[in-house]
């Protein structure tokens, strides 16, 4: 279920709101590598205190913990809110951190390519040194000793079967004559 900024606003306090929005899309891609990681660092830790809240609320609610304050808690609505807000942010700053991951590595193996293709440009130029050691033509290739065979394998498999068919009309007409 999508949650509106209204309702994020809602369910969040200042530091919080101020956190989230720098998640949000043309925010979030203007953001340093340096800042990205510290914020998602700061969202990540709001985020699990969040969720040790809803947690404990949801114990008081159902009778098992000590009431943190004078009352015991009747509802959990905003703190689930908020830890929805906290979870989606987190998702999109961990979409965010993967798809600058995923630039780089494009853009390291595009450098590579280009470094090998002017290596291979570059040796190419050049030629072969004059008057260095060549090899001769390798090593000299050993004839099998093994006789060709000259039948094509349809030809073999042609025979197979014509013999297969025959034994079984050989085979059919012996336990009739019994």
């Amino acid at each position: 279920m999508a949650i509106s900024r209204k309702e994020e606003a809602r369910a969040l306090n200042a530091d919080e709101r101020e956190l989230v929005e720098k998640s949000h899309h043309p925010a979030v891609q203007e953001l340093s590598d340096a800042e990205l990681h510290e914020l998602v660092k700061l969202v990540r830790d709001r985020r699990d205190k969040a969720q040790t809240d809803v947690f404990r609320r949801r114990r008081e609610i159902r009778g098992k913990g000590v009431p943190k304050g004078t009352k015991p808690v009747t509802g959990d609505a905003g703190s689930r809110t908020k830890l929805a807000v906290l979870a989606m942010a987190m998702r999109r700053l961990n979409a965010e951190v993967e798809r600058r991951q995923q630039l780089a590595a494009s853009m390291e193996q595009i450098e590579s390519a280009r470094r090998a293709l002017a290596m291979k440009q570059k040796a190419q130029a050049r030629g072969a040194d004059f008057n260095t050691r060549h090899a001769h033509s390798g090593m000299r290739a050993v004839e099998s000793r093994k006789p060709k065979n000259l039948i094509r394998p349809m030809e073999l498999g042609r025979q197979r079967k014509a013999g297969q068919v025959a034994q079984a009309k050989r085979d059919s007409r012996g336990h009739h004559a019994l």
